[in-house]
């Protein structure tokens, strides 16, 4: 799909005059560090080239018109702003929608109703973050066209936005790395994210001769009705009972040797394995990004491996689909670490392959998928890319 297409729907859909603009949020794949970002731990994302693209106009009302190419049966909805309510969203709406509702619950008035066009190439429930694609593209558009000054909304805060309105607009309690990694993507470099402060550093990928594969298991998953918020909780109720003997703040401030030393505090044994993945799965990462700084690739890919097997077997996120695409993927030639990406429970897994095994690894994962689960899986060979913003 070019931009180009995507214009001309909008034309078609809503007409051709007044000031109509053109904005794009990438989706991202999460490296390493998986379910640390709501316990104060690292995470280590980068931004992708497929995402959403958002063709808007300003109107001179409060009606609001969507349009998604990636819904065309749906037709147009419409709305208003004067019906923002929070948890009654039933349709892809919500996202955009809750970002508007954000931005007055943040003292910046949405006073006019839009007309938007959206399109994302981003395989829908995947777990390469569609809804935060879409909600950073709406959050870049309602500050460009309510001329509101980048300084006085950052991209970070614009990706808090996206998080509290993920949180209070649609009800999942979804950290901060996916609209943290869409909204501060930078070409051909992941993010080294401490989500207990936000602090961060970009760290260049270099595979040298190798790709990144995402490979999307086909299971659909939505965070609200997933395990989601119960692990988030299962962690919060083994943090208050680490605090009751040791003065920390989060998981992620926790060593391996300071958990293993307090752990018995946790009195429910699955509460314990959801607490010791999100330590050991901090320190992988913290591990992961030295090891890449050092151009050691192999150690990285290692410690990607480890993370799935912590994510099966500890934090119990994984499933069929996507243990099948690993372990295939950990059979197939060519391959330096393979795991799971994402809160799991379907969606995607992330590879990287040297560049002469890539076909060879789409068949052959591929082929051992469909003969196991009976359809087929999707593959993706991506690039890392910028984050959200105005196209020109």
């Amino acid at each position: 799909m070019k931009i180009d297409e995507i214009k001309q729907c909008f034309v078609e859909k809503f007409g051709g005059e007044g000031d109509i603009r053109t904005y794009f949020a990438p989706g991202r794949v999460n490296l390493i560090g998986e379910h640390t970002d709501y316990n104060a731990g690292h995470v280590f994302p980068c931004a992708l080239t497929i995402g959403t693209y958002l063709v808007a106009r300003k109107r001179t009302d409060r009606k609001l018109r969507f349009y998604s190419m990636n819904f065309e049966k749906v037709g147009v909805i419409e709305s208003s702003l004067e019906h923002l309510a929070a948890g009654s969203e039933k349709n892809w709406t919500a996202y955009p929608k809750g970002m508007m509702w954000t931005f007055q619950e943040k003292g910046y008035p949405v006073k006019e109703g839009y007309d938007m066009v959206l399109f994302g190439n981003i395989p829908n429930g995947s777990g390469l973050s569609s809804s935060a694609s879409v909600e950073l593209a709406t959050g870049v558009m309602l500050r460009d066209m309510m001329g509101i000054a980048e300084d006085k909304i950052t991209m970070i805060d614009l990706a808090l936005f996206g998080q509290f309105s993920e949180n209070h607009y649609n009800g999942v309690n979804c950290g901060i790395m996916d609209q943290f990694a869409i909204a501060m993507g930078r070409k051909d470099q992941a993010i080294f994210l401490d989500t207990s402060d936000l602090s961060y550093q970009y760290a260049p990928v270099k595979l040298k001769d190798a790709r990144i594969v995402i490979a999307c298991s086909n299971k659909k998953r939505g965070l609200g009705d997933s395990k989601y918020n119960e692990r988030r909780s299962e962690c919060e109720t083994a943090l208050a009972e680490l605090q009751k003997v040791k003065d920390i703040a989060g998981l992620g401030e926790l060593t391996i040797e300071e958990f293993e030393e307090i752990k018995d505090a946790i009195k429910d044994p699955v509460r314990m394995k959801r607490a010791r993945h999100a330590v050991y799965e901090n320190q992988r990462t913290i591990q992961a990004v030295a090891a890449l700084e050092k151009d050691d690739i192999t150690t990285f890919g290692q410690l990607m491996n480890d993370s799935h097997v912590s994510l099966r077997d500890d934090y119990e996120v994984t499933g069929i689909e996507l243990d099948t695409l690993v372990e295939a993927a950990w059979n197939a030639q060519g391959v330096i670490g393979s795991r799971m990406t994402g809160a799991g429970f379907g969606g995607c897994t992330v590879s990287i392959v040297k560049n002469d095994a890539i076909d060879n690894f789409i068949e052959t994962v591929g082929a051992a998928y469909k003969d196991k689960i009976g359809y087929a899986a999707d593959f993706y060979v991506v690039d890392i890319g910028d984050g959200a913003g105005v196209l020109k």
